[in-house]
This record gives structure tokens, C-alpha cells and sequence, in this order.
């Protein structure tokens, strides 16, 4: 096993550390020439021609997380968390624009009607839970506090309502069973065809940048659009089978395959309590059961994540913490974005 240190590149001068929290368009036909010039200058190769093969692998990097005012924006402890770590997260991929063979962003990607939003519930008066702020028990379901809105039946099982109550119920206790977080109603958030489904403007042209500069074409991993299991994980969702044992829904095992296949993969994104940790700890477990010393080729950009912190609702800023602290000591590395970083790679 040999080493290979990054040599960082300049930030182009494109980059505008002040739209960070802003949406915008991106010029793609003027970044795609500014890109090509640059690989020039600075003598970038394309990527297939890459030793050490380094994958970034994007969480959730989109609007409806990352952007001020956005459904589910994550500001963690400070309250601007996901801005700066965007900041951060765009200035690593230019400085590291000629180590970086690929970059997979993954979308959270919903409709409104999902087991995780509000329409999906009623209450016995036909109210809707309030999201963030309602975790959904089996008592709940028990003492009918919450009852699955029979009006979705029709879209969910096809008219039947009994079959979705039993998975219903079913999921919820998987959940408890497996030490999973409680069914959390979130706000309609990751809306396939809105703005918020959408990558944060200056992360999405920095990663296109990348892509030209490269000749490394972005892999996007779409996750989250089953109505019956959450899908915090890109590698895998929360439940793979209904109540009677039945496939529901499966692992990603072609990006597992290819994330172990990398000499390293470096992971950042949003929210670091949440689909950040789950997709890591996937991950982790797919490696313990190949090789365990393979977590050594695992980078988590600290610096570029955040938890969830809902001031006076809910702070998941110690869940996370234990999390990275759990996958270092497996062995994964914990890194900053600003650090010259040291990849191992095939001899």
C-alpha cells in the first residue's frame, strides 16, 4: 500500500463565497469553456487516467436542506450550518479538482404522499400531525391517537386500507425493533420536480465544473421515493419488507459494490444525524463483512456536516456526534476540508 498527498489547486475565480445560501442558475455553457481552460493551466488530467481512483460521495446537498428558509434547512448548532459547510464543501472540490476521479451527489427525492408526511396521518377529528414536531409510536397507533389517513388508500394499496394499516403498524415497530430513529413526521420537503428537490447552485457548479474538467461524468443516486419506508440511507431504506415478509424495497448493492471498489471515498453533506450517519453506517456494515480494514479508505469531512437542531423542538447534535465517534473508532478517518489529505492506493 502506497500514499498519495493531494496538491491543491487555486479556487477559480468564479467562485462567490457569498451566494453560497442563495439559489441561482448556473451558466453551464460558460462554466463548461472556463473549466476546460483551467484543466489546461493547471494541467488537470482526465480521470480515467487516475492511479488512486477517489470517490466524493455528496448526502443531500440540496436546496431543501442546505438553503436559509428551505423546508428542512439544517443549521445545526450555529444556526448557519449547512451555508458554511456548502462553503467549505464547494472549496474542497476545486482545490481538490485533480484527485477527485468521481463525484455520486445523492437527492432525497419525495412526493407528498409518503409515510413520513403529514397527509399520510390523521388524528381522530381527521387533523394532521404537525411535522417536526410529531413522532408517531406504536401506543400511538394503538390507542388510535394516530390512524392512517384512509383518503391515501387509494393511492398507496390501490383502495386497500387494511393492508396499509398492517404495514402501517408493522413499520413502526421494525423501527423500535432495529434501534432505528421513531417515525418522525417531517415537513413536505424534497418535492421531485421543486425547487427545494434541487442541488445547492454553487455545490451543483462546482460539481459540474468538476465533471468537465475531469471528462468524469456525475453519478447521481436518487433515494427516498418509496411511500412506505423512510430512506435516510442512500445505501439502504429503513425497512426492506412489509408486514407478511415480502420484499419492499432493496439495498443499493450496485453503489455498495462500487464504493468498495474505490481506493478511497470521502463522504460529506446534510444532515449529519441523519442520512449522513445512516448511509455511513450502511456502509460500515457492508465493510465489516468483506474486510473490516477497509474502513481505513473511508474519509468523513467533518467540517462539511451538520445535525439537526430544531431550537426548543429537537437537537440531534449528540446522536451525531456518538455516530462519528463509533465510525473512527472502526476506523474510519475524520478529516477537515482544508487539510492536505494523505489517500492510500493499489500498489
Amino acid at each position: 500500500m502506497n500514499t498519495q498527498t493531494t496538491t491543491q489547486l487555486p479556487i477559480p475565480p468564479h467562485f462567490n463565497l457569498q451566494e453560497v445560501g442563495e439559489v441561482w442558475r448556473v451558466p453551464y455553457q460558460e462554466r463548461a469553456a472556463d473549466a476546460e481552460i483551467w484543466a489546461k493551466q493547471h494541467d488537470i488530467k482526465p480521470a480515467s487516467l487516475d492511479k488512486t481512483r477517489i470517490c466524493l460521495l455528496l448526502i443531500d446537498v440540496q436546496n431543501t436542506f442546505c438553503i436559509p428558509g428551505f423546508e428542512l434547512f439544517v443549521g445545526g448548532k450555529s444556526g448557519t450550518g449547512a451555508v458554511d459547510d456548502n462553503r467549505r464543501l464547494s472549496e474542497f472540490i476545486y482545490r481538490n479538482l485533480g484527485v477527485i476521479t468521481k463525484i455520486v451527489p445523492t437527492l432525497d427525492t419525495h412526493k407528498a404522499t409518503q409515510i413520513f408526511h403529514p397527509i399520510f396521518w390523521v388524528n381522530a377529528v381527521g387533523e394532521h400531525p404537525t411535522p417536526a414536531a410529531t413522532s408517531i409510536t406504536l401506543r400511538d397507533i394503538e390507542q388510535g391517537i394516530w390512524k392512517v389517513n384512509p383518503a391515501v388508500a387509494d393511492s398507496v394499496t390501490n383502495g386497500n386500507y387494511e393492508l396499509l394499516e398492517k404495514h402501517a403498524y408493522y413499520y413502526v415497530k421494525r423501527l423500535s425493533q432495529d434501534g432505528k430513529y421513531p417515525l418522525i413526521v417531517w415537513p413536505y420537503h424534497s418535492m421531485l420536480g421543486g425547487i427545494g428537490h434541487a442541488l445547492v447552485s454553487s455545490v451543483e457548479e462546482a460539481i459540474f465544473f468538476h465533471c468537465i474538467a475531469r471528462q468524469s461524468q456525475t453519478q447521481f443516486e436518487i433515494k427516498g421515493e418509496n411511500p412506505l419506508t423512510e430512506n435516510y440511507s442512500i445505501l439502504r431504506p429503513e425497512v426492506l419488507e412489509d408486514f407478511e415478509q415480502r420484499p419492499l424495497a432493496q439495498k443499493n448493492s450496485s453503489l455498495i459494490q462500487q464504493l468498495l471498489e474505490f481506493d478511497a471515498v470521502i463522504i460529506g453533506g446534510q444532515a449529519k444525524s441523519h442520512c449522513v450517519a445512516w448511509t455511513i453506517d450502511d456502509l460500515l456494515t457492508e465493510i465489516k463483512q468483506v474486510d473490516a480494514t477497509l474502513a481505513k479508505k473511508v474519509y468523513l469531512l467533518e467540517d462539511c456536516t451538520s445535525p439537526v437542531v430544531v431550537p426548543g423542538v429537537v437537537d440531534y447534535t449528540e446522536q451525531a456526534d456518538t455516530a462519528f465517534a463509533r465510525f473512527a473508532q472502526a476506523g474510519m478517518q475524520i478529516i477537515k476540508s482544508s487539510e492536505s489529505i494523505e489517500f492510500g492506493h493499489r500498489a
